[in-house]
């Protein structure tokens, strides 16, 4: 029990630690962000082995080819939704869970789809277990999920080769897409619908992981 409650409080200081070096050090400085980003668990996302390193400045692997984002770039996308509590958000790509924690924990209304069923069940235990309400569901991120559309904000963790149409459509006038996009080079896009297109205002660039599609997605550049 003493091991597990210096553990705790280990991973509480490197929590703190990261949210102060790699997060509000290069900028952000929504405090909704950063009060979730020090509160949510990071290491529980991850697998045993690599509990470690869960605070690192760098993604980690979580099996079935997929990755859990650096943190800098978890908080970034999260704060560049600019969105406010009770807003809807859809979530492209559950994996293992902990962006869709920060989103919760953001007070912000969670809906995410996964395509890989061991990854969904996996974050739905997780996010179950500690508390976070997420709507979770399987299926092809591509087309989104128009049955509960629309959505205040899109967050997308995995690369496109382009922005799918599916997710611009169910997106609310005035509101916010932030997706990586391309292959080899990739960029962070984030974008404002405006008059039914989207209207790019950032990139950054990043390397995610490609977007896993059971069907050729229909795009824009």
């Amino acid at each position: 029990m003493l091991g597990s409650v210096m553990q705790d409080h280990d991973f509480e200081l490197q929590r703190s630690r990261m949210v102060e070096r790699q997060i509000r050090a290069r900028g952000i400085a929504d405090e909704r962000v950063l009060d979730a980003m020090a509160s949510v668990q990071r290491h529980e996302f991850v697998p045993t082995e690599l509990r470690h390193e869960a605070y690192a400045d760098h993604p980690l692997p979580i099996g079935e080819g997929q990755t859990i984002s650096q943190p800098y770039i978890v908080a970034y996308m999260s704060a560049a939704l600019v969105l406010r509590p009770g807003a809807r958000v859809l979530e492209i790509g559950t994996g293992s869970g902990y962006q869709t924690a920060v989103l919760c924990a953001m007070g912000l209304e969670v809906w995410s789809v996964e395509i890989v069923p061991p990854l969904l069940e996996r974050a739905a235990k997780t996010l179950s277990r500690l508390g976070y309400g997420a709507h979770l569901a399987l299926g092809d991120g591509n087309a989104g999920l128009p049955q509960e559309a629309p959505f205040d904000g899109v967050l997308v963790t995995a690369a496109p080769k382009a922005i799918p149409d599916s997710l611009v459509e169910q997106l609310v006038e005035g509101g916010r897409i932030v997706i990586p996009v391309g292959e080899g080079a990739q960029d962070l896009v984030t974008a404002v619908k405006r008059g039914g297109r989207l209207e790019v205002l950032d990139r950054l660039p990043v390397r995610f992981v490609p977007l896993v599609t059971t069907a050729k997605a229909d795009g824009r550049p």
